[in-house]
């Protein structure tokens, strides 16, 4: 899998990479937390907590994912991790 955009948050960072199938994955501690025909799609679902739960690591409890301030606008991550 290579990572193509990364977004902090203050539970972790998250990645969205691409497959060899060319789907693309919303990513949190080293887990695909699903995967999807768009990079735009990928955010979406992450934003709307619409993923595999997510599990804070320093809590064990399961995250909304909403309430992270994701940006919707993918353009707006990372891309120099």
């Amino acid at each position: 899998m290579r990572v193509l955009i990364s977004y902090p948050t203050n539970i972790g960072i998250f990645d969205i990479g691409q497959s060899e199938d060319k789907k693309y994955h919303p990513i949190f501690d080293d887990t695909s937390l699903g995967a999807f025909t768009s990079i735009q799609e990928a955010v979406d679902k992450l934003i709307t907590n619409k993923t595999i739960p997510v599990i804070d690591p320093n809590t064990n409890k399961e995250v909304d994912t909403s309430t992270l301030d994701i940006p919707q606008d993918y353009t707006q991550w990372d891309t120099s991790y």
